[in-house]
């Protein structure tokens, strides 16, 4: 028997990865999920903890863009969970109820991220076009009333489609995407749905007035930037990241929007399971790092060391809230 020196070994096989088979790829996505999602959670309340924790960030934009984050979080924790059990269970099923709930959580959060970001426009506009009269406009109680109006509107808007959709009864059975969506659920059902139809139709003009309320707020904004150095910082500092983020969710969304109603999902499931979850997965991603490297403020509080040990609390934090999820998807 001839023994090999150890210099004549040129590598080692891992042979527990041979008895894998096409299961490593499924860990792979596991895997992949859970860093986003974990990302996701920690990215955005990285951003709240830092504006919680200065006060000099105590200021009206940042709480809205402390809004923004936790409603990334709500909207991150609305898909992820379910994803996950999914991909680990022997059969993709979800119970009516558990459809509908997704149905509301994942409206609430389109309607109140879009919602929050006319919010923010609007905040802008009046700091750069009427800064002399900024602070008599967006007072705290202004800034709760507008807070208030955007969850309140989110959550009426996404009850009344669920409530609409509630009272159809179905045919089928199949829903063609990898979660429950409204009009994946209409599409199912064997009477007339002119009335979803139409209050669809609603939505859509109401959040059309609310792009054209931010086209204008920026128009105007950039009227004022074009005769003011200072005005010109401002929007470069703080607007920029505003339009940046309304950019990645508006295209995300309407791209989910047309092929769900327009393309074919059953020649094209990839694509179809694509632009579903892009406007869950990128933009609650995408904000709070947006956010984080252009506004200069949030940007140096992070490398304060008060700041810096804070996170390792928003790591436990969402180290808890992970598990959490974890055991609910078990």
């Amino acid at each position: 028997r001839s023994w090999l020196k150890q210099s004549q070994i040129p590598y080692f096989i891992l042979t527990a990865y041979l008895d894998m088979g096409y299961l490593k790829y499924l860990y792979f996505v596991i895997v992949l999920i859970l860093l986003l999602y974990g990302a996701t959670v920690l990215a955005n309340l990285t951003v709240v903890l830092i504006v919680v924790v200065e006060k000099s960030l105590h200021e009206p934009m940042y709480v809205f863009l402390c809004n923004l984050c936790v409603n990334g979080v709500y909207g991150a924790s609305g898909f992820y969970p379910k994803l996950l059990h999914d991909l680990l269970a022997d059969s993709q099923l979800i119970s009516y109820g558990g459809c509908l709930t997704q149905i509301f959580t994942v409206y609430s959060y389109v309607f109140c991220e879009y919602t929050n970001l006319a919010v923010m426009a609007y905040d802008r506009y009046v700091a750069i076009c009427r800064p002399l009269q900024y602070h008599l406009i967006m007072t705290w109680r202004r800034v709760a009333q507008l807070l208030l109006l955007t969850w309140s509107w989110a959550l009426l808007e996404s009850g009344v489609g669920v409530l609409l959709t509630s009272r159809l009864p179905l045919c089928r059975l199949h829903v063609d995407k990898i979660l429950c969506t409204n009009w994946a659920v209409v599409k199912l059902s064997c009477v007339d749905t002119s009335a979803n139809n139409l209050y669809g139709f609603l939505l859509m003009v109401v959040h059309l007035l609310q792009a054209l309320l931010i086209a204008v707020s920026y128009a105007n904004i950039i009227q004022a930037s074009r005769t003011s150095k200072t005005n010109r910082r401002k929007f470069f500092q703080t607007c920029l990241p505003h339009v940046t983020t309304l950019t990645v969710f508006t295209l995300s969304l309407m791209f989910d929007t047309l092929f769900s109603r327009y393309g074919d999902p059953y020649n094209l499931p990839a694509l179809s399971n694509l632009m579903a979850a892009e406007f869950l997965v990128v933009p609650p991603l995408v904000n709070p790092l947006v956010y984080g490297m252009n506004l200069q403020r949030i940007h140096s509080q992070l490398l304060r060391n008060n700041v810096l040990c804070s996170i390792h609390v928003v790591l436990i934090v969402t180290c808890i809230y992970s598990a959490s999820m974890y055991k609910y998807i078990s």
